[in-house]
């Protein structure tokens, strides 16, 4: 109806309608959950889901993540060495806060802010009580947000074994865990899937594996390690399954031309001609991965005691802090795929919780097309044929990268305690939704 310009263009994917999930008891049940199935859309803020909705299914139109019967709010500030609130969080801090329940300082990972000791995660203890565990990434397997269920470091950047100095008193010469890397395999989670194959290249110096890649100590531990899409295919659930499908973080879905200084001419977001062929989609993870831990869970030997998985659509924080509106666009209309598949497999199995929800906001801004904001911004022509102003105005350079904001985010879930997400609570409270939900101790 809106002629030409509501055409999408060089194979940019709309991300599909989802239909209503379902209602009624199965959403707001108290009871045990068997799964959970945790998706974290990094830096996606209200404004971000707000602009990803209006550029592909329109300002009336509805998202995956709009579908949910539980909604609420949380609150997602770190804190100092003290205790004392910092009002923006960066990724370990808020990833550490859902993961364990305890809040901590910007850059540590899993570990007390004072003392410096490792609390235990959700994927820990639902390791111990026999359940099946997976996470799957679009960043590095070791980024901040997966690195926080897997391990437990003083500092983020602490991600291979040559990535250690930040973390002198983690190193196992120190008798340490070592590096995320490391510590992720030795977890041993059913399922890794994501990037970061540069980290896990890196050559162990301490311990055990001494000589050996981290790759090489997780075939050691029992891995499978596969790295494209046809391995991924391939795999089956008789081993545990080690996913590394780029050097760093996965290419995004969606470039365009990104925000300047007074603005950019209208455009229209393209697919990402640098993304390689057959890299798998954040749905095509989620969907494997599900497949895989439900699986290990029925053959684990003993009762089915269900699965815990945790999802992250990581760059559109990465795309945020460029500045970059459609890569923005782009890796939110991808997590929302992957939300997708999870809310299909709730609506077969309604004793799984889907938590969906975000690390932090960004510093995204949709604002009236006629204005000149200081700052940067750009222009963009959505699936309505109507133009949008996207502004980034917490540096004034795009070499200087955009910021994160404090603001509270939204939190939405659906299945076996579901209620416990409404009104407005705190990034910790999700951990004792998703261990109350799975009867963990």
């Amino acid at each position: 109806m809106w002629g030409a310009a509501a055409l999408l263009v060089a194979g940019a994917a709309l991300p599909t309608a989802a239909a209503p999930t379902g209602a009624g008891n199965a959403d707001h049940h108290p009871g045990k959950a068997r799964n959970v199935i945790l998706l974290i859309g990094d830096g996606m803020g209200d404004q971000e889901v707000t602009l990803a909705r209006d550029y592909t299914v329109g300002a009336g139109g509805r998202l995956a993540l709009d579908r949910f019967p539980a909604t609420g709010k949380y609150t997602t500030y770190s804190v100092d060495s003290k205790g004392r609130p910092d009002y923006v969080t960066d990724s370990a801090a808020s990833a550490s806060g859902w993961s364990t329940g305890r809040k901590t300082v910007n850059g540590r990972v899993s570990k007390t802010p004072d003392t410096d000791v490792a609390v235990p995660t959700v994927l820990e203890l639902a390791r111990r009580e026999g359940l099946a565990t997976g996470s799957v990434t679009t960043d590095e397997l070791t980024g901040a947000t997966p690195a926080a269920m897997a391990s437990h470091v003083t500092e983020r950047g602490c991600q291979g074994p040559a990535d250690m100095a930040g973390c002198p008193r983690d190193t196992i010469g120190r008798g340490g865990p070592g590096s995320i890397a490391e510590q992720s395999v030795r977890l041993r989670p059913d399922v890794l899937l994501g990037g970061g194959r540069q980290r896990f290249d890196q050559r162990i110096t301490e311990g055990p594996y001494r000589g050996l890649t981290v790759t090489q100590q997780a075939e050691k531990e029992g891995y499978r390690v596969v790295t494209d899409a046809r391995g991924l295919r391939a795999a089956g659930p008789d081993r545990p399954l080690l996913g590394l499908f780029s050097p760093d973080s996965l290419p995004v879905e969606w470039s365009g031309k990104r925000a300047a200084a007074g603005g950019t001419p209208p455009q229209r977001c393209v697919t990402n001609p640098a993304r390689p062929a057959g890299t798998p989609t954040l749905a095509e993870l989620t969907t494997k991965a599900i497949g895989l831990l439900e699986a290990r869970a029925k053959n684990r030997g003993g009762p089915d005691k269900g699965f815990f998985l945790q999802v992250e659509g990581a760059s559109i924080d990465k795309q945020a802090h460029e500045a970059d509106p459609c890569g923005q666009i782009g890796e939110t209309a991808a997590f929302d795929r992957a939300v997708k598949v999870a809310q299909d497999y709730a609506a077969r199995h309604p004793d799984t919780l889907v938590v969906a929800t975000a690390d932090h906001a960004h510093s995204t801004q949709i604002l009236p097309v006629d204005v000149n904001p200081p700052g940067l911004s750009a222009t963009l022509v959505t699936d309505e044929g109507s133009r949008v102003k996207v502004g980034y105005s917490t540096t004034d350079t795009p070499e200087d990268g955009q910021e994160h904001t404090g603001t509270q985010v939204g939190i939405s879930a659906r299945g076996p305690n579901s209620d416990r997400v409404q009104g407005v609570t705190d990034q910790t409270e999700l951990f004792t939704t998703i261990t109350t939900a799975l009867g963990l101790r």
